[in-house]
């Protein structure tokens, strides 16, 4: 069952200016950029809701949890990196889409998620917010970029070893980390590019990385690093990917004088 419909967000949230979903989106695509992009599905209004918006929520991904919480907290939309909508899935809507829909459907709340242009921005991106957190100094130009469609990043993280590093990062994120380093050697050059992208690896090894940080590790990446001298660490795919959606959040809530509210779900992965 979905639950009830929250109070009008002009009673949670009187002090705050409503401004129309079409508002929202517009400040979020001129911040975003999405046709810049090819991505794996839609970017923007994904589902839509009440006409004007006070209060938004952001998550990483528009799971049942995140959709039943922003319910609660009285917001009218969501923001996230992971939408519902990917291509090639099933077009169904049952399960688990049945409910999640039907959660933001009986509470008209919008939904917006930006995929790649959440990852690609520069400033306020998963990617660039993530070293942010880590005290990594991105470069600047093209120098600070690589992999397809520029998604990798690259920065400067001295140390004595990518151990340490790696240490850095579990202390940082509140999480263990998996490490590939042999030989484990001093670092200089970092990249990194945040949540599944291990496919970025041999990128990041042509750019003269001496580490590579995201989300994931799959098989073929352990090989890479060992004959290769380039560590790798894999960080955890939500836990790299939660610095983003609360910067642009933030960031176009103060522009419009929104309400915002980031909201972590917990995830393992």
């Amino acid at each position: 069952m979905s639950p009830s419909v929250p109070p009008d967000s002009t009673k949670n949230f009187p002090q705050a200016p409503a401004v129309s979903r079409e508002m929202l989106l517009g400040a979020l695509d001129a911040l975003l950029q999405p046709t810049l992009f090819r991505d794996y599905g839609p970017n923007g209004l994904q589902v839509e809701g009440r006409a004007h918006i006070r209060k938004l929520v952001t998550g990483v991904t528009a799971s049942r949890a995140l959709i039943d919480a922003a319910v609660g907290s009285g917001a009218d939309a969501i923001l996230v990196h992971h939408g519902l909508f990917w291509r090639g899935q099933d077009g169904r809507v049952t399960g688990w889409m049945k409910q999640r829909l039907s959660r933001l459907l009986a509470n008209e709340i919008n939904l917006y998620a930006y995929h790649l242009p959440l990852d690609g921005h520069a400033e306020l991106g998963n990617n660039a917010q993530l070293a942010r957190q880590l005290g990594i100094g991105l470069y600047d130009g093209e120098r600070g970029r690589f992999g397809e469609q520029s998604l990798g990043f690259i920065g400067r993280w001295s140390a004595p070893s990518a151990s340490t590093l790696a240490t850095h990062i579990g202390k940082v994120l509140g999480r263990p980390v998996t490490l590939v380093a042999e030989p484990d050697r001093p670092i200089e050059h970092v990249a990194l590019c945040t949540g599944g992208a291990q496919g970025y690896f041999e990128a990041a090894i042509a750019a003269g990385a001496d580490v590579f940080i995201t989300g994931e590790i799959s098989e073929p990446q352990a090989h890479y690093a060992r004959e290769c001298g380039v560590a790798y660490i894999a960080c955890g795919h939500h836990a790299s990917e939660r610095y983003g959606a609360p910067a642009v959040g933030a960031h176009v809530a103060a522009q419009l004088g929104l309400v915002h509210e980031f909201i972590d779900i917990d995830n393992p992965a």
